[in-house]
């Protein structure tokens, strides 16, 4: 029987893709269980974790929290308050009315969330007769696409901006908490914002609340979906110049998969892969983790989607991963590995995906079978959207 590192050396020396799926298949054959999980896990470290891309690197461009946006609103604000002298609730609301995306100032200057401010409304309003608040989403709205502001609301923003900076809006803080206004920049009120307007931040003040609010905190939130829908993306993208007849699942064609496919685990993989005839061909999974105990509980789902293989006949399972998570190899890209007879790629490998079986006989399908893949696919091969 060979041992543990000369398997490791036999499946790292493959030549193409299928040559390594069939060396990592016969894995269970040449080696009792208690070896696989160190074999596995090997494999993933030597093999598949040099391209697992550092996503946390980047981030996705978001105009609203770029600096451009936020620099161009902060002028129109500074000017319209003398560069934050002229700070009266009459002038806050002229200036509001004036550009309401200014909002995105103030609220930035008092350290609300578009919640906690819209809240903070309802707060000062109650003290008016006429008044009201505002919702989250007019906040929104205000600030990223500058809607129009009625007198009334005007002033109530204006009304709540003031007396959250004066300290009067949510009274004493109660045991061992401070107001959040009790932050450099708002320390001594107006005063303070009028200063460090005028002679600039020091940039240790500017990190540390970079610090305290945590990095890219809030463009990261708010560009979750497309981070989530990155790896996904890139698998339809590469379907779809290849000619591959695929379907994208969602949570809205689930019922559609289990009776044209008779995949029968929820939810379906991401992706079902089909030839001319819709017989099911390979099941594909996308994953990104950043921690290892995410992708620790991600990994699972493979569990899942082999037993789901097997039942079907043996479908080729496929992964597609993301993140500095799967490097944990032990519980995470080892037992990926071996659901999916070592089937894993990356954005970074993926167009060898199409060398791995059974791909290459289903590549251009779409095409050869005389449809313009710019144009609307008959319902047969057509992809369902998300």
């Amino acid at each position: 029987m060979p041992s543990i590192s000369d398997t490791v050396a036999n499946v790292v020396a493959a030549d193409t893709w299928d040559q390594r799926v069939a060396r990592i298949r016969l894995i269970p054959q040449r080696h009792g269980t208690a070896e696989h999980q160190a074999i596995h896990a090997q494999i993933a470290r030597e093999i598949y974790v040099p391209h697992l891309a550092p996503d946390f690197a980047y981030v996705h461009e978001a105009p609203f929290y770029e600096l451009p946006y936020f620099r161009e609103v902060y002028e129109v604000a500074a000017t319209g308050t003398d560069n934050f002298v002229e700070v009266g609730p009459g002038r806050l609301a002229r200036v509001l009315q004036d550009d309401p995306r200014t909002l995105l100032v103030f609220r930035t200057i008092l350290g609300l969330t578009k919640s906690e401010f819209a809240h903070s409304t309802t707060l000062a309003a109650s003290a008016h007769d006429g008044l009201d608040g505002i919702s989250p989403g007019r906040v929104d709205g205000m600030e990223r696409n500058g809607s129009a502001l009625r007198d009334a609301e005007a002033r109530v923003v204006a009304l709540t901006i003031s007396q959250v900076m004066a300290g009067t809006l949510f009274g004493e803080p109660p045991g061992d908490v401070k107001s959040k206004q009790a932050k450099p920049d708002t320390a001594e009120g107006w005063a303070t914002v009028e200063r460090l307007a005028d002679e600039g931040v020091p940039y240790a003040m500017f990190l540390h609340q970079r610090h305290y609010g945590g990095a890219f905190r809030q463009v990261l939130d708010a560009t979750s979906t497309q981070r989530g829908d990155l790896i996904e993306d890139a698998v339809e993208a590469l379907f779809a110049e290849a000619g591959v007849p695929y379907i994208r699942t969602g949570s809205h064609n689930q019922t559609e998969i289990a009776e044209r496919f008779e995949i029968v685990v929820q939810p379906a993989p991401d992706f079902v892969v089909f030839d001319e005839t819709e017989t099911l061909r390979a099941m594909l999974e996308c994953k990104g983790a950043n921690d290892g105990g995410t992708a620790r509980d991600k990994a699972l789902r493979f569990e899942r989607l082999r037993e789901e293989s097997v039942r079907l006949g043996g479908i080729p399972l496929l992964a597609v991963l993301g993140g500095i998570g799967w490097a944990r190899v032990n519980d995470t890209l080892g037992p990926v590995v071996r659901d999916t007879d070592g089937r894993v790629f990356t954005l970074a490998n993926l167009p060898d995906m199409l060398q791995v079986a059974p791909f290459p006989s289903l590549t251009g399908i779409v095409e050869d079978l005389g449809y313009d893949p710019d144009a609307d696919l008959p319902e047969e091969l057509r992809p369902f959207e998300n």
